[in-house]
């Protein structure tokens, strides 16, 4: 069964930086696609992001194109995301999801975190 936990969320002011991680668990995701997504108050769960873990072929979301990577530790089995530049826009809660297969731009994740909260001050 896989596990999903995220961490590295926080408060940050507009501008700042931060790195979200996600420690995967409980299969070898060899072919895996992981993928970030987020969901603000009163707004749908949207994707940012996405690595497929067999070529490290990712995928962003127009809004964070620039400002955002993904990557990933194979000898941790962790995705990590890192946010620079960050907006009052980009506050929200994000998900750390895992699907098999090729296809990352997809809301068709199987497996999913719990969370954890991004807040931008401006």
């Amino acid at each position: 069964q896989v596990q999903l936990v995220e961490s590295g969320g926080g408060l940050v002011q507009a501008g700042g930086s931060l790195r979200l991680s996600c420690a995967a668990s409980g299969r070898t995701f060899s072919r895996y696609v992981m993928g970030w997504f987020r969901q603000a108050p009163g707004k749908e769960r949207e994707f940012v992001a996405g690595i497929r873990w067999r070529d490290d072929r990712t995928y962003y979301t127009d809004s964070v194109k620039g400002r955002f990577t993904i990557s990933r530790d194979n000898a941790k089995n962790t995705v990590y995301l890192q946010m620079n530049s960050l907006k009052p826009e980009d506050t929200a809660v994000y998900y750390c999801a895992a699907k098999s297969g090729d296809i990352i731009a997809t809301s068709q994740y199987k497996n999913w975190g719990q969370g954890t909260q991004v807040t931008v001050s401006s």
